[in-house]
C-alpha cells in the first residue's frame, strides 16, 4: 500500500472546493463502488473528483480512478476509527471553515448572486451540501494526526535516507537568495493630503448629485489596481483579518446605498458604498487616491535610512534592531525578510519584485544596499535599504546545504511507513468492499485483498 503522509484529503478538498465549478458537468449515472464499514464509496465521488481536478488545472496521476479510490478508501477507515476513538470536531471551527470556502467563491464569481446561480443553490443550500464533507475531513486530519503527529526524525535517518536515494534522482535548485529590506513609506504632507481629500469630496458629490455613478469614477480614478477595473467592488465579511480597520470597520457601518466620508487608511484615503448587506457578508465599492509624495519627503526618508545603513555597516545596528525601529512594511512582522510562497526565507530569483534584480544582480552576500526610493504595486513610493544575507549556487541537491529540505522528505517516508503499519493491522477489522471493475489498481492490493476476505 503507497500512502502519501499528510495528503489524504486531496479528493476530498477538490471534491469540495470544485464543487460549485462542476454543477453543469456531474456525472448522472451512479452506483456504489466501494464500501468502508457503513461508509460508501460512489461511482459519481471519484469521478466527480477527477473533473474537478481537470477543471482546477490539476497534473493527474497515471491512473486517477486508483489514485483517487485510495484515497477515498483511506479517507473512510481514518473517519470510521476517528468515531471510534470519540474523537470529536469543533462545529464552530467547521462552520468558519466553510464561510471561508463560500467567500472565496463570491470572491471568484463576483457576489453572492451570481454563486447561487452558478450553483443552482442558495448560499444556505451550498453551505449545508457542503457540511458533512467538511467535518469528515476535519475527523480524518484529527486522526491521522493522532497517528503520525508525534513521528520524529534524527540526523542519523535523514543521513541513511539520503544516502539511499538515487543520486540520479536528486533535484536540482535553481539560485536561491535570502533578502532582508528596511522600508519607509514617507508621509504626504498637510496641504497635499487636503487638496487630495477635496478632490475625493468633488468625486462624492458628483456621485450623489446623480451626475455620475461610483463605478465609473473608480475606473477613472481609484489608484487601487486589484479592482479598478470592476468599479472598485470588493466582497467582505466579518471573520476576514486581513483589511485595513479603518476601510473594513466603515465598510460594515454603510447602510446599502450610501457613500462613506473620506476615510485614512494605510494605503492613503477612501471614499467607500455599500452595494449590499447580507448578515456577515457585504458587497462594496470604493475609490482609492493615495496623496502624492514630494521629493523633499522621500529625500528625508533617504538621508534616515543612510543613517540606519552606515549604523548597520559599521556592526552597531544589527538587521533585526533596524527593522523593527525603521521598517514601515509588512515585512517587518517576518524580521523584514521577503518570503518565498512556502514562507521560507530561502526564495528564487522568480518570485522576487522585479524592481530588486537590478539592485540584487551585483551584491555579495552581507551587503546592503544604497537607500533607494522605488514604488509599489499600488503605486505607493517608498525608499528602501535592501540587505543580501546568502546566495546559493546552482546545484544538485546536496545534505549540507539542503539539509532541511531532506529532512522534510524523510519525516513523510517515515510516517508512511507508520500509516501503512497501521493501516495492515487495522484493515482486518473493517469490512471492505471493492467493485471488480478496479481489480487492475495495483496500489489497492491490500484493500483488494481485504475485500476478498468478505
Amino acid at each position: 500500500m503507497r500512502i502519501i503522509a499528510l495528503g489524504f484529503f486531496y479528493a476530498a478538498l477538490l471534491a469540495v472546493c470544485g464543487g460549485a465549478q462542476a454543477q453543469n458537468k456531474r456525472v448522472v449515472a451512479d452506483k456504489i463502488v466501494a464500501k468502508v464499514g457503513d461508509r460508501i464509496i460512489l461511482f459519481s465521488d471519484i469521478t466527480n473528483t477527477i473533473i474537478d481536478a481537470q477543471r482546477q488545472g490539476a497534473e493527474l496521476p497515471p491512473d486517477p480512478q486508483c489514485y483517487f479510490m485510495e484515497r477515498e478508501l483511506i479517507n473512510k477507515a481514518l473517519i470510521l476509527q476517528a468515531e471510534k476513538d470519540s474523537i470529536t470536531v469543533d462545529e464552530e471551527d467547521v462552520e468558519a471553515k466553510i464561510d471561508q470556502q463560500i467567500r472565496s467563491f463570491m470572491q471568484a464569481y463576483g457576489g453572492r448572486e451570481q454563486l447561487e446561480e452558478i450553483a443552482g443553490r442558495s448560499i444556505y443550500q451550498i453551505k449545508e451540501d457542503y457540511r458533512k464533507s467538511f467535518k469528515d475531513r476535519e475527523l480524518a486530519r484529527k486522526m491521522q494526526d493522532k497517528i503520525v503527529g508525534n513521528i520524529k526524525i534524527t540526523p542519523i535517518e535523514v543521513k541513511a535516507y539520503f544516502e539511499r536515494t538515487s543520486k540520479d534522482s536528486l533535484p536540482f535548485y535553481e539560485t536561491e537568495l535570502e533578502v532582508g529590506q528596511v522600508v519607509i513609506y514617507p508621509k504626504a504632507s498637510r496641504d497635499i493630503e487636503s487638496y487630495t481629500a477635496k478632490q475625493l469630496n468633488d468625486i462624492k458629490r458628483q456621485i450623489e448629485t446623480g451626475s455620475k455613478r461610483f463605478d465609473q469614477m473608480a475606473k477613472l480614478y481609484s489608484e487601487d489596481p486589484a479592482v479598478k477595473e470592476n468599479g472598485g467592488q470588493y466582497n467582505l465579511n466579518r471573520a476576514e483579518k486581513q483589511w485595513d480597520p479603518a476601510f473594513f470597520n466603515t465598510a460594515f457601518k454603510l447602510k446599502e446605498g450610501q457613500i462613506s466620508n473620506i476615510v485614512k487608511s494605510k494605503f492613503g484615503l477612501h471614499i467607500i458604498q455599500c452595494v449590499s448587506r447580507s448578515g456577515d457578508d457585504a458587497v462594496v465599492r470604493h475609490i482609492l487616491m493615495i496623496p502624492p509624495i514630494t521629493e523633499d519627503e522621500l529625500n528625508l526618508a533617504k538621508d534616515r535610512l543612510d543613517s540606519a545603513r552606515s549604523k548597520l555597516v559599521a556592526g552597531t545596528l544589527t538587521f533585526g534592531e533596524a527593522v523593527a525601529k525603521y521598517s514601515d512594511d509588512e515585512d517587518k512582522f517576518s524580521g523584514g525578510w521577503i518570503l518565498s510562497r512556502d514562507n521560507s526565507t530561502l526564495i528564487t530569483i522568480d518570485q522576487l519584485d522585479k524592481s530588486l534584480i537590478p539592485v540584487l544582480k551585483n551584491m555579495k552576500p552581507g551587503q546592503y544596499s544604497q537607500p533607494a526610493i522605488f514604488n509599489t504595486e499600488q503605486g505607493k513610493r517608498g525608499v528602501r535599504i535592501i540587505y543580501l544575507r546568502s546566495r546559493s549556487q546552482p546545484h544538485r541537491e546536496d545534505i549540507k546545504e539542503d539539509y532541511n529540505k531532506i529532512a522534510q522528505r524523510a519525516l513523510e517516508e517515515k510516517k508512511e511507513g507508520v500509516m501503512e503499519r497501521w493501516f495492515a493491522e487495522r484493515l482486518k477489522n473493517y469490512y471492505i468492499f471493492i467493485d471488480p471493475d478496479y481489480n487492475s489498481c495495483g496500489s489497492l492490493g491490500p484493500w483488494l485483498r481485504a475485500s476478498a476476505r468478505n
